[in-house]
């Protein structure tokens, strides 16, 4: 197995993108990269992406963004896994170069989710629940979260003010970040006037519904200098990845208030770098929802089961604390259109460990982890990165 690397990475900024279509993202994306990188061509894409089908009547959109920017005859495929899409595609196209089936690849991340009404796009993230036994009878993607948000303040009895400090957190950083879709601090007033959308998370605890693209061009690691000499920004090589599963449904796990298969990836990517949790430098997690930041922290080793919420009032997650999270304004400020977010997180890292993250950089940044949580915690992608 070959060592690999990432010597380019591109995104568009997210929002509500109505003046560019899926394909125009994609290509925004995926050509700044492969600037970045000083490559002209590709020997596969690997794209991950959620909702096409049911928001854009589009599948079979890996070849059509890899047409649309002009790479005939590669291979070219969509990769789905809800929410974990794009670090699904990293996994994937990490694997092609370890292997050797291919030299150079790009790996990228797309969705468009605002082109449609709000109830079209409710249910399309519902397809990430489990269709017959959850989404059938009528619980949302958001009320599946607050349903678990309610039985952790209750078992751990946490009050609802105490997740604010990761909003709080993400919002001071999405204020320094141009790609942000929410570049404005908020204050703990600004968390407690919010509406509720689903009791107990009110809008601050939620990310939001956005479009947006990112890219990253893989090489094997032994020929990164080629791409990177005389460049800005060094390579980046990935040193561990793994993906894990839990139940698709919340009700079917033998404890919906812990990220089981957040716990198994991570444990094996740290044995596979070696490391352990505190070693890390910063963490990329899933703040799709305030209680899966609390959650994550927990189940990755930072944090003793009901006591993550903890590291958001001590200060332990700022860019200067103990671990760094959401340091480019995570899910919740950056946006999360979900089937790139795991590429964003992961363009993200590479700017903290290569000194380019502008007033955002964690100091002495080395090592990295990025993690993708599709469903409510049913797949769930895990990647450690070295400078």
């Amino acid at each position: 197995m070959r060592s690999v690397s990432i010597v380019g990475i591109g995104q568009t900024p997210v929002g509500e993108l109505w003046d560019r279509s899926a394909r125009q993202l994609a290509y925004q994306a995926i050509s700044a990269a492969m600037a970045d990188a000083g490559v002209e061509r590709a020997d596969a894409l690997f794209l991950g992406n959620m909702l096409s089908g049911s928001l854009l009547d589009q599948e079979h959109l890996g070849t059509l963004v890899a047409d649309f920017c002009g790479f005939h005859g590669i291979e070219a495929a969509k990769i789905e896994a809800a929410c974990a899409s794009g670090a699904a595609a990293l996994r994937i196209g990490a694997m092609a170069v370890a292997s050797g089936f291919h030299d150079i690849v790009i790996v990228a991340g797309l969705e468009k989710m605002t082109d449609t009404v709000g109830k079209d796009t409710t249910a399309g993230l519902a397809t990430a629940a489990d269709a017959e036994y959850e989404a059938l009878h009528g619980v949302s993607f958001v009320g599946l979260n607050a349903l678990i948000m309610q039985r952790y303040m209750y078992e751990f009895d946490v009050p609802l003010d105490a997740f604010a400090g990761f909003t709080m957190n993400a919002h001071q950083n999405g204020a320094n970040n141009p790609h942000a879709m929410f570049q404005e601090p908020i204050t703990l007033q600004d968390y407690l006037k919010a509406p509720v959308v689903a009791t107990p998370i009110n809008i601050m605890d939620s990310s939001p519904v956005c479009d947006g693209a990112a890219a990253l061009v893989l090489v094997p690691t032994e020929w990164a200098k080629r791409f990177t000499t005389g460049h800005h920004r060094g390579a980046v090589q990935i040193l561990a990845s793994a993906s894990a599963n839990d139940t698709l449904a919340v009700h079917d796990r033998r404890d919906p208030l812990f990220l089981e298969a957040a716990y198994i990836s991570s444990q094996k990517v740290y044995r596979q770098a070696g490391i352990g949790p505190d070693d890390l430098d910063l963490f990329e997690l899933h703040d799709a929802f305030t209680i899966m930041a609390a959650l994550g922290l927990e189940a990755n080793g930072f944090a003793r089961r009901g006591e993550g919420w903890r590291m958001a009032h001590s200060g332990e997650i700022g860019i200067g604390g103990r671990i760094p999270i959401s340091t480019m304004g995570g899910l919740k400020s950056r946006g999360h259109p979900v089937g790139a977010t795991g590429v964003y997180q992961a363009v993200e890292v590479v700017q903290q460990l290569t000194g380019t993250a502008g007033a955002n950089q964690v100091r002495d940044a080395r090592l990295g982890m990025a993690q993708n949580i599709g469903g409510s915690g049913a797949t769930i992608v895990t990647h450690i990165f070295g400078s």
